[in-house]
């Protein structure tokens, strides 16, 4: 199967996820919550193919803050995209994803 990554400033080491920083299996999309300074860069998505046990790296994709901090206006939403059944062995893990955006 594929699986996502993502490196930061063209640095051998993934980005990390924790509470402010999330990567998508489904999507390969990654999302940073309450964005920092600290987070300004360039990020880029890295696809491997386990089976064929290659990797692919896209384009880099500048963050950058906006000096006026205007974002424009969000609203409240969730993003949900589960399957109708989802489906797990016994004493395996499973991850469901559900984001909630907005303002």
């Amino acid at each position: 199967g594929l699986s996502y990554t993502w490196i930061f400033n063209n640095s051998t080491l993934y980005v990390q996820e924790d509470s402010r920083r999330f990567v998508s299996q489904e999507t390969g999309n990654l999302y940073i919550a309450k964005v920092e300074p600290s987070d300004v860069g360039n990020y880029t998505c890295v696809v491997t193919n386990s089976k064929a046990e290659q990797s692919v790296q896209g384009p880099p994709t500048p963050l950058t803050l906006r000096s006026d901090g205007v974002m424009g206006e969000y609203e409240p939403k969730i993003e949900v995209r589960f399957p109708e059944t989802t489906y797990a062995a016994k004493g395996s893990s499973v991850r469901l994803e559900c984001f909630a955006l907005g303002k």
